[in-house]
């Protein structure tokens, strides 16, 4: 009896200790049930992030194109504004020569004609000269032969 005494206690003893082994694996669950939400949560919020990340991710990837196919739209304008600009000052260039040289030739040209008449003006007043000693010389005649006739009648 006192072995069956001896069972009786030692299984009540497991008995207890049964249920506090069960209430243990209880709080044990719920501790689990717990963190496996607060996971699951924290996945979710990944999950989130990561689509977040992403769509960002192309949202930059986009801007980058935009940005460089704008930068390159803004080269090829400012090359071809250089060329413009190039080209307008070889025409400039080109023109101004050539009134460079129209300018030298005008004087010239000038230089040439004030020199033909100065060379006729001066031509002139030997003829006119000319003309004027021969008209005094005529005019003297003239007196002589009046003074002449006039002293023989």
């Amino acid at each position: 009896q006192e072995e069956k005494k001896q069972l009786t206690l030692k299984v009540e003893e497991l008995e207890r200790k049964l249920e506090s082994t069960s209430a243990q694996n209880i709080e044990f669950l719920q501790v689990i049930a717990k963190r496996e939400e607060s996971i699951h949560q924290c996945q979710l919020r990944l999950e989130e992030k990561s689509r977040e990340c992403s769509s960002l991710a192309r949202q930059l990837e986009m801007a980058i194109e935009d940005a460089k196919r704008q930068v390159e739209q803004a080269r090829e304008r400012a090359v071809s504004r250089e060329r413009a600009a190039q080209s307008k000052m070889l025409d400039l260039e080109t023109q101004l020569s050539r009134n460079k040289t129209e300018l030298n030739q005008l004087h010239r040209n000038k230089e040439d004609a004030e020199r033909r008449y100065e060379s006729r003006l001066q031509d002139l007043r030997d003829r006119l000269e000319q003309s004027e000693s021969t008209n005094r010389s005529m005019q003297n005649y003239v007196q002589f032969l009046k003074s002449s006739y006039d002293n023989v009648f």
